[in-house]
C-alpha cells in the first residue's frame, strides 16, 4: 500500500512540473495539424488516382 501512495504522491509532483500549452497554442497546432493532414490526404489520392490511370491503360 506504501507503494501506491508513493506513487500518487510522486506523479502528483510531475504532473506540477508540467508547462502545458495555452489555448492559443493547441488551436493553432491543431490547425497545422488538421491543414497538414488534407494535403496529404490529397497528395495520396492524387498519386493513387494516376497510378490507377496507368494501369488501367497498361492493361
Amino acid at each position: 500500500m506504501k507503494k501506491i501512495i508513493t506513487f500518487i504522491k510522486d506523479s502528483h509532483a510531475e504532473l506540477r512540473k508540467v508547462v502545458w500549452p495555452s489555448r492559443d497554442e493547441v488551436r493553432s497546432n491543431t490547425k497545422l495539424v488538421l491543414i497538414s493532414v488534407a494535403i496529404f490526404a490529397i497528395v495520396l489520392g492524387l498519386v493513387d488516382f494516376l497510378l490507377l490511370a496507368a494501369v488501367d491503360f497498361i492493361f
